[in-house]
């Protein structure tokens, strides 16, 4: 065990990974909302990573894209606030949706926020213009 690891209690589950993260429960549950409803609007899938990213950056991001479950059909978000990094990767399909020039105008605006301390609103905001973009599905 190391510093500040704590031993679950008996018949308690152990704290899940993602609470040790940068948002709180009610950042979550509005970031999950933000994906459901991007989701079931355009008929796209999006999704988020928040993380270090490793050199190249964009190479990176794109791993992590190829292994969703549908990439051409999906909108990866990969936000790295430590190295103050930015990637929004679309598939095939979805860049006919969003292409690159939307997706880019979605970045300034996420960009705008997380310099304003606002990680999760960053995202939310993000999210909602992409899938605007997007439009129904």
């Amino acid at each position: 065990m190391t510093v500040g690891e704590m031993q679950p209690e008996a018949g308690t589950e152990p704290r899940p990974d993602v609470l040790d993260g940068p948002f709180s429960t009610r950042q979550l549950l509005r970031i999950d909302e933000a994906l459901r409803l991007a989701d079931r609007t355009t008929g796209l899938v999006f999704s988020v990573f928040v993380g270090g990213l490793d050199e190249p950056i964009r190479e990176h991001a794109e791993r992590l894209h190829r292994q969703l479950a549908n990439p051409d059909r999906s909108v990866l978000i990969a936000v790295s606030p430590n190295q103050r990094q930015l990637e929004i990767v679309t598939g095939r399909y979805a860049r006919k949706r969003v292409p690159d020039t939307y997706a880019k105008i979605a970045a300034l605006s996420m960009v705008a926020s997380f310099g304003g301390g606002d990680l999760a609103g960053g995202i939310i905001q993000g999210l909602d213009q992409l899938s605007r973009y997007a439009g129904k599905g």
